[in-house]
């Protein structure tokens, strides 16, 4: 091979190897910019994810919002805001004030035993009954089934206080009311399923319509507003009259059989 045909050789050796080089260092430099972008994207979604899940959290919740909105009292109530809520004959001397919390398991098995002999004594006019909903298991447990729950109370106050007395007792017979861990009363299906046991409020369209529409929601925030700020009153059942707590023979908590209760009443009737 001549000197020169060797030259030429090398030369186009090296020229390959030149392009080679130039080819791969053209396809790291697209490599490299094509990590770049990934990694710029993933950032992006990120901080879009997060910026989501922020706002999410910042959002507030339907009964949050429900504060806002506008007030309608229910029929047969009276006081600021509607939520002065008595049952009873007009000329009854004395009231007794009943606190309760839907998703109370005590409650419930305060309505079951002694409920009826409230409904009675109410009806004998022996002593007006006012009632004081509260919601504050929903905060300790999580959930909205006691607001949900008095926001439907409140569908059946507008029907009528029958109504009213009636479907509060079915919500707290041992047949319907749900283990306070259970938010049954969440839900509207479920409510209307326990009206459907009340006369009044059996198919009853306004009712369920009520119900499903949430119209009387702020009203139940309402309501559970002036549980929490009675003073002397943290727990349900609690019952006052005359603003002193009637108790049974603990002397501490609401009289939980039907002997104690009458005892407990009528010593607060007599004070």
């Amino acid at each position: 091979m001549s000197k020169r045909n060797s030259q030429a050789a090398k030369s186009a050796a090296r020229e390959r190897l030149r392009e080679e080089r130039e080819r791969q260092a053209k396809k790291s430099k697209i490599k490299r910019q094509l990590v770049v972008a990934a990694s710029v994207v993933g950032v992006l979604a990120a901080a879009g994810g997060i910026g989501y899940a922020v706002v999410q959290a910042n959002k507030p919740d339907y009964w949050e919002a429900a504060k806002n909105d506008k007030l309608v009292k229910p029929a047969n109530t009276s006081g600021e805001n509607g939520t002065t809520v008595v049952v009873g004959k007009s000329d009854a001397k004395k009231t007794l004030e009943l606190y309760e919390d839907p998703r109370c398991p005590v409650c419930a098995s305060f309505e079951q035993t002694v409920g009826k002999t409230i409904e009675k004594d109410v009806e004998d006019g022996k002593y007006k009954i006012r009632f004081i909903g509260a919601s504050f298991l929903d905060r300790g447990l999580t959930g909205e089934g006691s607001k949900n729950a008095l926001s439907a109370l409140g569908a059946a106050l507008n029907v009528g206080p029958d109504a009213f007395v009636a479907y509060k007792s079915a919500l707290y017979s041992a047949e319907y009311h749900p283990e306070e861990s259970d938010d049954k009363f969440a839900d509207d299906a479920y409510l209307i399923k326990v009206a459907d046991t009340v006369d009044a409020l059996k198919n009853n369209k306004a009712f369920q319509t009520a119900v499903k529409n949430g119209t009387y929601d702020k009203w139940a925030l309402e309501m559970s507003d002036v549980f929490d700020n009675t003073e002397g009153v943290r727990g349900t059942p609690t019952l006052m009259m005359d603003g002193k707590k009637v108790t049974g023979s603990d002397g501490q908590n609401a009289p939980m059989t039907v002997e104690e209760f009458n005892t407990a009443v009528d010593g607060a009737l007599k004070a």
